[in-house]
C-alpha cells in the first residue's frame, strides 16, 4: 500500500476516473416473457384479464369466513413465517447500519499513564539529569475522527446492497405467506372432503343395512340363498371398513392443520360441507408480466441482481485510491494538575491519506472476478424463477380445466347410478332381479360419490394453486 498526503494530486485522480462506474442490465430484458399463459382462456374484458385474480385479496378470493378465520390464525401464530419476520427485521438492522456508512468514525478516549524507565538506560539517566524524577507521568483526553470520502461509490453500493437485501429478505417473508397461506386452504378443503367421504360412506353403510335386512327376509321366507346374505353382509363390511379409515384420516389432518396454525394437535370445527362450496368458472391467471411485480420469488430473484450487481461496483471500487481524512484534539500533559491548563495542554492534528493498492496477492482482482460470476448467477436464477413460475401458471390452468371436464362426467355418472340403485331396489323387491344386481348398484355409487368428492377437492386445491402461483396469498 502506498500513500501520498497530497490532496490535490488525489482530486486531479478524481477527475480523470469519475467517469469509471460499473454498468448493470436492465432487469426487464432478461426475460423474454409470452403474452399469455398456456392454456389460458381467453375473457371479453382485457382490462380485467390482464391482472386476473393477482387483483384480489385473500378476503376476496377465499370466501369461506370458517377457511378465512384459519388463514388469520395461522398468519398471526405460524412459526415459520414468524422466523420469516424475525429475518427481515434483521435485515432492517442491517439496512440501517448501512445508511449510517456515510457517517464518520468518532472515538473519545482518556489515558493516564506512568513509566519508570532503568536508572542504567538512557531514558532513566536522562529523566534524573533534566527532571530529578525516576519516572514520567502522560494524561491525555481527547477524541478522533476518521472519514473516508466516497468517491468512487464503494460506500453508495454498500448502502445499495443493505436495501436491496432488506427488501429480498421482504419478499422471502411474503413467499413464505403465500405458501402458507395456500396450504392452509389446501389442509382445509382435504378435510372436507374427508368429512364428505366419511359422510358418504355412513349413508351408504345404512343403505346396506336396508339391502341386508331385505335379503335376509327373503331368506326366511325360501327366496334368497344363503350366499346372497354371505355376499351382502360382504359389501355391507366393505363400507363399514371405510369408516374407521376416514375418521383416522380426518384426525390426521386437523392434527397437521392445527401445526400450520400454530396450535398444539386438537380438532378443527368446519360449519360449512364440501359440496356447499362453489368453484368459481372462467377465472382469469392475468398476463405473464404482472409475475414480475406480484410473486415474491420472482421479486426476490430479481433484487438478487441488484444485490450482485452492488457487490460487483463494490468489488471494482476496492481497486481504486481511496482517500481517508483522520483528525485528533484533545487536551495532553505531563503533569496532572495541568491536565486540563487550557490553552497550554490543547493539542490537535489533522491528515488526509491517498491509498492505492498496488499487490495484495490478487485478493482484489479475485473478489472483482467472484463478484462478476456471483451475478451471472443471479441472472440465471432469475431466468430460471420466471420459467418455473410462468409453468406452475400454466399446470394450473390446465388442471383447472381438466378437472372440470372430470367433474361433469363424474356428477353425470353418480346420477346415473343413483337412479340405478332406485330401479335395481324396486326390481328386486318385484323379484325381477337379483341381489347381486343391488349389491353391484350400491357398491358402484359408494365409489363413484366418493370420486366425486375427491375431484371437487382436486378442483379447489388447482384453483389454489393458481391463486399462489401467480402470487396471491400475502396482501
Amino acid at each position: 500500500m502506498h500513500t501520498i498526503r497530497l490532496l490535490p494530486v488525489f482530486l486531479g485522480l478524481t477527475l480523470v476516473l469519475a467517469s469509471c462506474k460499473v454498468s448493470k442490465d436492465s432487469v426487464a430484458a432478461l426475460t423474454a416473457l409470452p403474452d399469455s399463459y398456456r392454456n389460458a382462456t381467453p375473457t371479453m374484458d382485457d382490462a380485467i384479464d390482464s391482472l386476473g385474480i393477482t387483483a384480489l385479496s385473500r378476503a376476496d378470493f377465499f370466501a369461506e369466513k370458517g377457511l378465512l378465520a384459519l388463514i388469520d390464525t395461522a398468519i398471526a401464530k405460524n412459526n415459520d413465517l414468524q422466523l420469516a419476520i424475525k429475518n427481515l427485521e434483521v435485515a432492517q438492522q442491517l439496512l440501517k447500519q448501512a445508511k449510517m456508512a456515510y457517517l464518520p468514525t468518532v472515538g473519545l478516549s482518556v489515558v493516564a499513564s506512568s513509566t519508570r524507565p532503568s536508572n542504567n538506560s538512557l531514558n532513566g539517566l536522562s529523566l534524573n539529569q533534566f527532571l530529578g524524577s525516576k519516572h514520567i507521568e502522560d494524561y491525555s483526553a481527547g477524541a478522533s475522527l476518521s472519514w473516508e470520502v466516497d468517491i468512487w461509490g464503494k460506500i453508495r453500493s454498500q448502502k445499495a446492497a443493505a436495501l436491496a437485501s432488506y427488501l429480498q429478505t421482504e419478499e422471502a417473508q411474503k413467499a413464505v405467506q403465500t405458501q402458507l397461506v395456500a396450504n392452509v386452504a389446501q389442509a382445509y378443503y382435504n378435510l372436507l372432503m374427508l368429512k364428505e367421504q366419511l359422510s358418504i360412506a355412513k349413508r351408504n353403510l345404512s343403505l346396506n343395512d336396508t339391502t341386508l335386512t331385505l335379503i335376509r327376509h327373503q331368506y326366511e321366507v325360501g327366496e334368497a340363498s344363503l350366499l346372497a346374505i354371505e355376499q351382502a353382509e360382504a359389501q355391507q363390511l366393505a363400507a363399514a371398513e371405510l369408516v374407521p379409515v376416514f375418521e383416522q384420516e380426518i384426525n390426521l389432518q386437523e392434527n397437521a392443520l392445527n401445526i400450520l396454525l400454530g396450535n398444539m394437535p386438537d380438532s378443527v370445527e368446519t360449519r360449512v360441507s364440501l359440496t356447499d362450496i362453489t368453484i368459481p368458472q372462467n377465472m382469469s391467471a392475468g398476463i405473464p408480466s404482472i409475475l414480475l411485480s406480484r410473486r415474491p420469488d420472482v421479486k426476490s430473484s430479481e433484487l438478487g441482481i441488484l444485490i450482485a450487481d452492488a457487490n460487483m461496483r463494490q468489488a471494482r471500487a476496492s481497486m481504486y485510491p481511496s482517500l481517508t481524512i483522520t483528525a485528533q484534539g484533545g487536551v495532553n500533559t505531563f503533569t496532572a494538575s495541568n491536565w486540563f491548563n487550557i490553552p497550554a495542554s490543547l493539542f490537535g492534528a489533522v491528515a488526509g491519506g491517498l491509498t492505492q493498492p498496488i499487490l495484495q496477492k490478487r485478493e482484489l482482482k479475485t473478489k472483482y472476478e467472484t463478484a462478476r460470476i456471483e451475478r451471472e448467477k443471479s441472472v440465471i436464477q432469475f431466468r430460471q424463477s420466471i420459467l418455473i413460475a410462468v409453468g406452475e401458471v400454466s399446470d394450473a390452468l390446465i388442471k383447472l380445466e381438466k378437472l372440470k371436464q372430470r367433474d361433469a362426467i363424474a356428477t353425470d355418472r353418480v346420477e346415473k347410478l343413483r337412479s340405478a340403485i332406485a330401479n335395481a331396489d324396486m326390481l328386486f323387491k318385484n323379484g325381477m332381479a337379483n341381489y347381486l344386481e343391488v349389491i353391484t348398484a350400491q357398491s358402484n355409487v359408494l365409489q363413484s360419490e366418493l370420486e366425486l368428492a375427491n375431484i371437487k377437492r382436486l378442483q379447489l386445491g388447482a384453483l389454489t394453486d393458481l391463486y399462489r402461483a401467480v402470487g396471491g396469498g400475502w396482501q
